[in-house]
C-alpha cells in the first residue's frame, strides 16, 4: 500500500520557535505588529474615535501614519511653526480602566515625546528626522495643495518589555482618540480647498509566549505623559519661580515648553533665548538641582540626544545662526532634562536600568526659575510641562530585568 506523504487538512504546523523553560520574558516572546484601523477623509476639526481591536499579547505602543490629501489651491500656502504636527489639537490614549497614558496636543504628543522620551528608537534626534521615512512636509508655494505625510509613535514601553499593557482580552482594551484642530493650526495661509486627513493606526505588541507561563516584567506599570500648564504665568523679562504640576511618580524625562499669550512657542535663534533666561534653575523642594547657563543646557541636550544639533525646520527648530546657542539647532521654546542616562551620558532608549529616575511623590514641588526670564513681544508666557512619569504596579524594577 502507498503511504500518504501529505499533511492532513486542518492540522496546524508545529511551533518551531519554542525556547527551553526559564529566563526572561523576551526570550519566549516575539515582537509583532498588526493593523488597528484606517480612518479616511476626516475634515479639519473632526474627531477620530475608532475602537481598537484585541491582539494576542501585550501592547508596546501604536504606530500612527497621518496623511493629508486632496487639497488644492491657487494661493501661496504658508504654515504655522507647529505644522504639520498641530493637525491634532488633542490626543488621548487611556488604558481599559480610563487611566490616562498619553494626553497631549498634536505637536507635543506626536513630536516632543518622540524626540526626547527614548521610547521611539535610539538616537531619535539624528537622521536628522526620525518621524518616518515617508515624511513629506506641507506642500507650500504658489498653487500648492497643502498636503503632507508624517508618521509617529505613541509609546507605552519605556524599557525593554517594561511598561506594556495586556491586549488579549477584547473586553479590556485601551482607547485612543484624536481631536483634529482647525485648519488655522496648520496653515497661516490655507489652500483654496483644505486637504482631508487619513489616519492609519497599527499596534506594536509582544506575542503571548508559546509553551511557557511568563509575563513581562512589572506588568501593570505604566509610563504616563500628561501635558499640563505650570503656574504662574511669566511676564516679559520677569524674575520669578514657576511651579510645575504635582506629579508623584518616577520621572524619566522633564520637558519644559514656553508659549506666548497667543499660544505660539517662543522662538530661538540669534540674540534670543526663546523666552528662557540666560541662566536657568531647576529646583526640587526648594533645592536647586540644576543651576546652569542656558547654553550649557543646550550642550547637555546635544550630549544626551546625539543628533539634536542636526534638527531642521521641519521639527520646529531654527537654522544655526551666528550668535545662537553654540550654533545648535534648537526646538523653539523647549528644553529637556533626561533621567534615562544612568548607563552613560547618552540616552540609550529602551536599554535603561531605571536607577537614575527622579523619585517624586504628590508632595514634591518642582520649579523652574530665571532671574530674569527672556523678553517676549506677546506676553505673558505660559510654561507647559510634559513629563514622562513611571507609575509602578509594585516596587519599581531597577537594573536590567531582561538580561
Amino acid at each position: 500500500m502507498t503511504t500518504p506523504s501529505g499533511i492532513a487538512a486542518g492540522r496546524p504546523q508545529p511551533q518551531t520557535t519554542v525556547e527551553q523553560p526559564g529566563g526572561p520574558f523576551i526570550r519566549h516572546s516575539i515582537a509583532g505588529r498588526r493593523a488597528m484601523y484606517v480612518s479616511s477623509a476626516t475634515a479639519f476639526s473632526g474627531l477620530i474615535n475608532n475602537p481598537l481591536v484585541a491582539a494576542p499579547g501585550y501592547t508596546r505602543g501604536f504606530r500612527v501614519l497621518t496623511s493629508a490629501g486632496s487639497g488644492s489651491g491657487v494661493a501661496t500656502v504658508a504654515t504655522t511653526a507647529d505644522s504639520p504636527f498641530a493637525v491634532y489639537s488633542l490626543i488621548q490614549l487611556k488604558d481599559s480602566f480610563g487611566t490616562p497614558l498619553i494626553v497631549a496636543p498634536g505637536y507635543e504628543g506626536t513630536n516632543l515625546i518622540q524626540l526626547f522620551s527614548g521610547q521611539y528608537g535610539l538616537e531619535e534626534n539624528s537622521n536628522p528626522l526620525n518621524i518616518g521615512q515617508t515624511y513629506s512636509p506641507v506642500s507650500t508655494g504658489a498653487g500648492s495643495s497643502g498636503n503632507f505625510v508624517y508618521s509617529t509613535y505613541l509609546p507605552l514601553e519605556f524599557a525593554k518589555a517594561y511598561g506594556v499593557i495586556s491586549s488579549a482580552n477584547a473586553s479590556l482594551l485601551p482607547t485612543l482618540q484624536f481631536n483634529l484642530g482647525a485648519a488655522s493650526a496648520v496653515y497661516t495661509t490655507a489652500p483654496t480647498t483644505n486637504p482631508t486627513i487619513t489616519t492609519t493606526v497599527d499596534q506594536d505588541f509582544y506575542w503571548l509566549p508559546e509553551g511557557v507561563s511568563v509575563e513581562p516584567p512589572g506588568l501593570g506599570t505604566t509610563c504616563q505623559w500628561i501635558y499640563q500648564p505650570a503656574n504662574p504665568t511669566i511676564g516679559s523679562a520677569g524674575s520669578l519661580n514657576v511651579q510645575l504640576p504635582r506629579l508623584g511618580g518616577f520621572l524619566t524625562t522633564i520637558i519644559g515648553e514656553l508659549r506666548d499669550s497667543a499660544g505660539a512657542r517662543t522662538t530661538t535663534g540669534s540674540g534670543s533665548n526663546g523666552g528662557w533666561g540666560s541662566r536657568i534653575r531647576f529646583l526640587v523642594d526648594g533645592v536647586p538641582l540644576v543651576d546652569s547657563l542656558l547654553t550649557t543646557i543646550y550642550e547637555d541636550m546635544s550630549i544626551t540626544w546625539p543628533g539634536y544639533g542636526m534638527q531642521n525646520n521641519a521639527l520646529g527648530g531654527t537654522a544655526p545662526t551666528t550668535g545662537s546657542a553654540g550654533g545648535i539647532v534648537q526646538v523653539g521654546g523647549v528644553i529637556a532634562f533626561s533621567y534615562k542616562n544612568g548607563l552613560s551620558q547618552q540616552q540609550f532608549g529602551l536599554l535603561d536600568t531605571g536607577e537614575a529616575y527622579l523619585s517624586t511623590n504628590p508632595g514634591t514641588q518642582l520649579e523652574f526659575a530665571c532671574a530674569p526670564w527672556g523678553g517676549v513681544a506677546s506676553g505673558p508666557m505660559t510654561l507647559n510641562a510634559l513629563c514622562g512619569q513611571v507609575v509602578p504596579s509594585g516596587a519599581l524594577i531597577q537594573g536590567l530585568p531582561e538580561v
